[in-house]
């Protein structure tokens, strides 16, 4: 099975058994994780299954407008994961943090006002590129394949809506994980010590708030880690090169700057998957429902065939 083909199943999965309702997860994790998965699976549809069945095919997506659209979507959804990311570290943040907020934002009706939020914005702040591009050739009055318009890599303004962009994904929301994970991971330290200096229990004696606290701690770092580490290629090859190459030609196939652009593309796409992986199955509860389901995938009522 071909990453691809794994990053699909991942996310499907997610999507299959969240849905469901049955992890022991709140409504409002649910609809952030469910939400991610979405996105996830939507980026990998656009930037890579359409991809291919151009390649393969060179089916009618290879006319301009299509092929246009296809870029967008691929961009604003790539875009959504990110921010969906975001939205939930920040989430996490207030439960953890304060009460009295968490109240009134953890809740499901906004998350679901958050993740529409996220999805209409990076949708919007995609378009622009729908204009950037023009028919590679056109034939019998048809215009086939999208090719950047010269002035995108001269235009003060395209270079500004670049710089814009590098800073909205993936700067700031780097820092803003960062941010709200040190918040977090400092409040569970002063909670976790003064419930140290509360207990009068024997230290030896195991402590499972402590153990919940030093788990969510693990997995934050975790979702963190993971989103920054595959994004660091990224970052470098467009500070390097701050227009991106979509159309290649063989002249750049042995050229450093091109294995660093398609080495970062491959971890953004594998990113598309690994964050809602390391959730999901950092919970008990999910990987009962996965092995359920894989259980009555090859078995007649749970009981296996003979």
């Amino acid at each position: 099975m071909s990453q691809k083909d794994h990053e699909h199943t991942v996310n499907l999965l997610a999507i299959l058994i969240l849905s469901r309702g049955k992890c022991g997860l709140s409504k409002c994790i649910t609809r952030y994780v469910v939400g991610m998965a979405t996105a996830d699976l939507m980026g990998i549809v656009f930037a890579v299954v359409l991809e291919q069945i151009n390649n393969i095919y060179a089916s009618f997506l290879l006319i301009t407008p299509i092929c246009t659209v296809t870029l967008v979507l691929r961009l604003a959804t790539m875009d959504c994961s990110v921010w969906l990311t975001v939205a939930f570290t920040f989430d996490r943040c207030i439960a953890i943090c304060s009460q009295k907020l968490r109240e009134q934002y953890c809740t499901e009706r906004i998350a679901t006002v958050v993740i529409a939020i996220v999805g209409a914005g990076s949708c919007a702040r995609c378009v622009p590129f729908y204009f950037k591009v023009d028919p590679f050739a056109i034939i019998n009055n048809v215009p086939w394949r999208c090719i950047s318009k010269p002035e995108y890599f001269t235009s003060v303004v395209w270079k500004a809506y670049q710089l814009f962009n590098g800073i909205i994904t993936p700067l700031l929301p780097i820092g803003l994980m960062l941010s709200s994970n040190a918040l977090t991971v400092s409040h569970i330290i002063a909670a976790y010590g003064v419930r140290r200096a509360l207990q009068n229990s024997s230290q030896n004696q195991k402590d499972p708030e402590a153990q919940n606290r030093r788990k969510s701690i693990i997995l934050l770092f975790a979702l963190s880690a993971n989103f920054i580490l595959l994004w660091i290629p990224f970052i470098v090859y467009t500070m390097n090169w701050q227009v991106q190459n979509y159309f290649y030609t063989d002249r750049y196939l042995s050229t450093p700057t091109y294995m660093l652009q398609q080495f970062g593309l491959m971890l953004q796409f594998l990113c598309t998957c690994t964050n809602t992986c390391i959730y999901t199955q950092s919970q008990r509860k999910f990987r009962e429902e996965l092995k359920n389901g894989l259980k009555y995938l090859f078995t007649l009522n749970g009981r296996l065939y003979t």
